[in-house]
């Protein structure tokens, strides 16, 4: 029987710390070093999901923008619904900022972490490459949304400007006539399942690439990298925790009108689905039964709400996105201004809708906001050591966002017995 991926990474990270630490950085085999075999596993693996960013982002915000305007019969309810993705997303993003910058898990004993994490690049270089910007230049991010040419602009990784364009490519796309929008729907809906198929295959390789990134950490540094990235992991568990018993269960006491604990036992069981196969998609039926029979909204809304949600509504996974971003930073020892953690705001708010709804697809996420800021992107190599668990624990928060939206698209639709029984 084939061993699921999450298994075989944890065997990867397990059997890497061991023989890293055995090798060292002088470690050889037959007169060949170990370490830059290590390095070169964790290099390539890096590399393939750098090749997957743009491609994969365009088509997913394309596809998924034009789903979104293509229902415009749905009028009020589509509203809705975006406005409480953006409302929950938004506030997701907020509760990670505001954590991160308060326990600083970057910094260990008044120092960077970088050297324990084994960042390679000069942090002078990349506090080089952010700038040292005010809140006057919040302007800059805006000029960078909108490139004078898209086509430079995907060559360089600019994330923002691509964003903006594909967002606007897939709205204006979606109000065409039916004769030319359906092959563009067509085309982009082909190129977003090649781009899945793509990443489910290099994900498949996830083992090796894992291998050789943890064990090119724990040959350098042995196992004094573990300190930072345990208390990174209880923050980020922490900010998750904040983000559904206090933000979500406030929006569903004061707006939806419901108890937030009865919604918890609802959907305990889809959020259970949710963090052992960590995919919001492979969780859909189950969150879609769990409130029409268990809460009582009606098909017409969790029909719209939740497909949509899997897809564009990622709570967690956009909270995990700038606290990891900005965890990497504080490695670095870097003081990101306002401007810089705007920027990660406004990308990991826009990234969200991109991310597939399946396990670890947020690490492409994570490398589209290192690259818009000015991060080292190689710098995601040293989060692969939790990133399981804590993956299984944003994509249950995932599915309780996309469950409180639609119990509270429900409320504005003026439906009534939910959460009754």
């Amino acid at each position: 029987m084939k061993l699921k991926l999450h298994w075989q990474i944890l065997i990867a990270i397990v059997l890497a710390s061991v023989i890293g630490w055995a090798a060292g950085e002088d470690g050889a085999i037959a007169g060949v070093r170990l370490y830059p075999v290590f390095d070169f596993l964790g290099t390539l693996f890096i590399n393939a999901l750098k090749m997957l960013i743009v491609p994969l982002i365009a088509s997913s915000i394309i596809v998924g923008i034009a789903g979104i305007g293509s229902k415009g019969d749905l009028g009020k309810l589509g509203g809705q619904t975006v406005a409480c993705y953006a409302v929950t997303t938004l506030s997701a993003i907020l509760v990670g900022l505001v954590l991160v910058n308060i326990v600083r898990p970057g910094i260990v004993n008044g120092e960077p972490a970088g050297k324990l994490l084994a960042l390679e690049v000069d942090s002078g270089a990349v506090a080089e490459q952010i700038g040292d910007k005010g809140a006057a230049d919040v302007i800059e991010v805006f000029l960078r949304a909108v490139p004078p040419n898209i086509i430079d602009a995907a060559g360089k990784g600019e994330m923002l400007g691509i964003i903006f364009f594909c967002v606007l490519f897939g709205f204006f796309m979606s109000r065409l006539e039916h004769g030319l929008a359906e092959p563009l729907f067509n085309f982009w809906s082909g190129v977003f399942q090649v781009m899945m198929k793509i990443t489910e295959w290099v994900m498949k390789f996830a083992p090796i690439g894992v291998f050789g990134l943890v064990a090119r950490v724990v040959a350098r540094t042995g196992f004094d990298a573990a300190k930072p990235l345990l208390i990174f992991a209880i923050v980020v568990l922490l900010a998750l925790a904040i983000h559904v018993f206090v933000t979500l269960s406030l929006l569903l006491k004061w707006v939806g009108r419901v108890s937030p604990m009865a919604a918890l036992r609802t959907m305990s069981s889809a959020m259970l689905m949710a963090f052992s196969t960590a995919s919001s998609s492979a969780t859909l039926p189950v969150t879609l039964e769990c409130l029409e029979k268990g809460a009582g909204v009606s098909n017409r809304t969790t029909s719209f709400v939740l497909p949509l949600g899997a897809t564009v509504n990622m709570d967690g996974t956009a909270l995990y996105e700038c606290m990891a971003a900005l965890f990497l930073a504080q490695a670095y020892g870097l003081e990101l201004g306002f401007v810089t953690q705007f920027s990660v705001v406004v990308v990991a708010l826009l990234t969200s809708v991109g991310v597939a709804g399946i396990p670890s697809a947020s690490l492409v996420a994570i490398a589209i906001i290192l690259a818009a800021i000015g991060l080292p992107v190689e710098a995601i190599g040293v989060l692969f050591v939790f990133d399981r668990i804590l993956d299984m624990a944003r994509t249950s928060v995932n599915v309780f966002g996309d469950s409180t939206c639609a119990i509270l698209v429900a409320r504005f639709q003026g439906e009534t017995g939910i959460l009754e029984k």
